[in-house]
């Protein structure tokens, strides 16, 4: 009778150790990854008003047209970690690789979209005429840097689905690192102004997906696999991050609804919205972390035929997701006093700002669900289902936002709208997880 309680903590144990083993690292990297543009900020902020307005219009650019393809590194973490389950590591790296080519087409196409035009994009963000000249100059620049960073995001899949995540940890930090010292040299040193803070980015970007490079074809010639591009794996590899491209387009489509309806709200309710996303942001990483280790684990254990496995892993990460969204949320509301202050000043702000940070604290459990289940989705390769949901959660979203205006609540009823997509969100994730459709054993979904 003892037996079984006995394994079933050994098991835990285990689970525990493979999280925590995954997800620190990865939690390092993913906070890394912003401090490129708060440094940047930072620099280019004492060169004066316009400079700054100039890079945060084109920073916003940039950071959209790289982030909405994501799925490079959670397709390629999903694909890459099934083969390592079923012990051919010499076709996950070449799976990898797909995925690096499949980053570099991407990038050329993004390149020659962007530099052409770079001054008509500046016009549609409504950069002012002072500040479009030096987004128009620090866009250009960066845009060399984007196959860069695309490279990085597929590299990182390919260590992640590797079970690594320790590498992506030095290689951000080092990163951010270079970036700043290339920054201060070429803005200041150099002369380069807003320029050389470009530059500086672009290097070091390169300089990152060039460390990603000789990791990962140092493991293709150990284990023998062929560096060629493939036309049918980088196909496969397009049609597998399809439907995950969906899901994040419906994502971004559902802050930006949100940041608007705030903005029609006032100037102090899209002040604290900001404070608040910001902050949502960075709890996301923490949760997110664990989605990433759960995307490495689950791969894993189906690919290596193990559906016990991955649904004993499911349900302890689950456990992790709440354990870890109820301390954020104590957090948050712990820290509120001294959060608030560090962003504004003004009490308009603060008093708009607090209610709905509250719920955003009480919302925190359901998020670490979210967040957990769509990693181990994802690790499944069950993208389909993913871009279904959330086009469900858009849906629903969008009429209780936009209607914001209409019957008041004011930025708490925003941020109650964001609630009820985060709930939408763990619901129709919950149903593919007890339904046990995504378990899919085998090399290959």
């Amino acid at each position: 009778m003892t037996q079984a309680p006995a394994a079933t903590r050994a098991t835990r144990r285990q689970h525990d150790r493979e999280i925590v083993m995954l997800a620190v690292p990865a939690f390092g990297a993913l906070v890394a990854e912003p401090l490129f543009v708060m440094a940047d900020s930072a620099i280019v902020g004492h060169l004066g008003t316009a400079q700054l307005a100039g890079l945060g219009v084109a920073s916003a650019l940039l950071t959209t047209a790289v982030s909405v393809f994501v799925f490079l590194a959670y397709a390629t973490t999903a694909a890459v970690a099934r083969r390592v389950g079923a012990g051919d590591l010499q076709a996950a790296i070449r799976q990898g690789m797909d995925g690096i080519w499949l980053a570099l087409l991407i990038g050329a196409t993004v390149i020659a979209v962007v530099l052409p035009s770079a001054p008509a994009l500046i016009d549609l963000f409504g950069a002012s005429d002072t500040a479009a000249p030096y987004a128009t100059t620090y866009l250009r620049i960066s845009s060399i840097g984007i196959p860069a960073m695309l490279i990085v995001l597929a590299a990182t899949g390919v260590l992640r689905g590797l079970q690594n995540t320790k590498t992506p940890l030095y290689v951000a930090v080092s990163g951010f690192i270079a970036n700043g010292v290339l920054n201060v040299g070429l803005v200041y040193g150099a002369g380069l102004g807003i320029a050389g803070s470009a530059w500086g980015t672009v290097i070091a970007q390169w300089g990152m997906a060039a460390v990603y490079l000789v990791v990962v074809v140092r493991g293709a010639r150990r284990h023998g696999a062929s560096l060629r591009p493939d036309a049918a794996g980088i196909r496969a590899s397009a049609q597998a991050g399809a439907p995950l491209l969906v899901r994040t387009l419906s994502l971004r489509a559902i802050l930006l609804i949100a940041t608007a309806v705030a903005a029609r709200l006032g100037d102090a309710d899209i002040a604290a919205h900001q404070i608040i996303l910001s902050l949502w942001s960075l709890l996301a990483f923490a949760l997110d972390a664990i989605a990433i280790a759960g995307q490495a684990i689950i791969g894993r254990y189906l690919g290596a035929d193990d559906p016990t496995g991955a649904r004993a892993a499911c349900r302890r990460m689950v456990q992790w997701g709440i354990a870890v969204g109820v301390i954020l949320g104590f957090l948050v509301i712990l820290s509120r006093p001294l959060f608030l202050p560090l962003f504004t000043s003004d009490p308009t702000v603060k008093n708009t700002a607090l209610p709905a940070l509250i719920m955003v604290a009480f919302s925190q459990p359901i998020c670490g669900v979210v967040y957990v289940l769509d990693g181990v989705l994802m690790g499944a390769g069950d993208g389909p289902y993913l871009a279904g949901a959330m086009l469900v959660t858009l849906a629903v979203f969008a009429p209780a936002a936009l209607l914001v205006p209409t019957f008041g609540g004011g930025l708490t009823a925003v941020w109650g709208a964001m609630t009820l997509m985060m709930t939408v969100r763990m619901l129709t994730l919950l149903l593919r997880a007890r339904s046990g459709r995504w378990v899919v054993t085998g090399a290959t979904r």
